[in-house]
């Protein structure tokens, strides 16, 4: 006998752009994003039984996305996914979790003449603003947010040194180093109790993204790294401390190496040690570090 333990449906890769015209200026403000919406509830009869009468279909999914996005601000993302979620479990009564993800991407101002345009935009880079929401029946709201693909660099400021050394390592011991990475960094939220609760707090999300994002790239470039694991906890400590509404703080790190090309077979050539300029970009393998920092409780401090 077979029973289904868990399922979930929907409608992923649903591309949405929304136009802000302000009449009396004149300037446009335009939000670009990528939305998934999966449904649970009581739908094992669509898999066991064949019955479609409890399918809401994608179709109708991707509709419904578009129509909320005509009818509410999509911004910040946190709250248009929690829109779309408790619309779901209201809705449709035998649904009673949906689960939202949405990839905003990058569009910047363009300046003409050192003056922001009202209309053009560059997108200056792969980075993106993702945001997952989980809206359950009787249960609240959970969000969590996230920097993805924030591509940085820093030519010296990076050390890595006294790690274990054995007989399986070749890796030598470093004062000075290349540190580049794509940042991604998430920070959950303590859970919400209901969308008016999300609503009376939207600046908030704004703002936590804005000083998450200042906040890496400032420690990134200030910070003489010991290495990427005391870098990544120091920027989530301060991120913790920057907002009380937050659980956890999270980073995912590949540390994308840069290695010294030995020249000296060429008349004696010098580019090593600190006379390195020029090196190599490598693709892979790569470092890869992780970390999740959370608040201490009481009983730890």
């Amino acid at each position: 006998m077979s029973t289904v333990a868990a399922a979930r449906y929907g409608k992923d890769n649903v591309r949405v752009y929304k136009v802000h015209r302000d009449e009396k200026t004149g300037v446009q403000t335009v939000v670009e994003m990528t939305v998934c919406v999966l449904l649970e509830g009581d739908i094992d009869t669509s898999y066991t039984k064949a019955d479609n009468s409890v399918v809401v279909a994608t179709d109708s999914i991707k509709n419904t996305i578009f129509i909320l996005a005509k009818q509410n601000p999509v911004t910040p993302p946190e709250l248009f996914g929690s829109i779309l979620g408790t619309h779901f479990i209201n809705e449709y009564k035998h649904i009673h979790a949906a689960h939202t993800t949405i990839v905003t991407h990058r569009w910047t101002r363009l300046n003409v003449d050192g003056k922001p345009h009202p209309h053009s935009f560059i997108r200056d880079s792969e980075e993106t603003r993702n945001v997952v929401v989980d809206v359950a029946e009787g249960k609240g709201i959970d969000i969590s947010s996230s920097i993805n693909k924030l591509t940085v660099l820093k030519s010296t400021g990076s050390q890595f040194h006294g790690f274990v050394r054995d007989a399986y390592t070749t890796l030598p011991e470093v004062w000075d180093r290349i540190l580049s990475t794509d940042v991604e960094a998430t920070w959950k939220w303590k859970r919400f109790a209901s969308l008016d609760y999300v609503r009376s707090n939207v600046p908030k999300f704004d703002d936590t993204w804005q000083a998450a994002r200042e906040i890496t790239l400032k420690t990134f470039a200030e910070e003489n790294s010991a290495s990427v694991q005391a870098t990544m906890y120091n920027m989530s400590e301060k991120i913790l401390e920057h907002q009380p509404l937050l659980e956890t703080v999270g980073y995912s790190l590949p540390n994308k190496h840069y290695f010294e090309v030995d020249l000296s077979w060429h008349k004696g050539l010098k580019n090593t040690g600190k006379d390195a300029e020029v090196f190599v970009p490598q693709t892979n393998p790569n470092g890869l570090i992780k970390c999740t920092v959370g608040r201490a409780s009481k009983a730890k401090l």
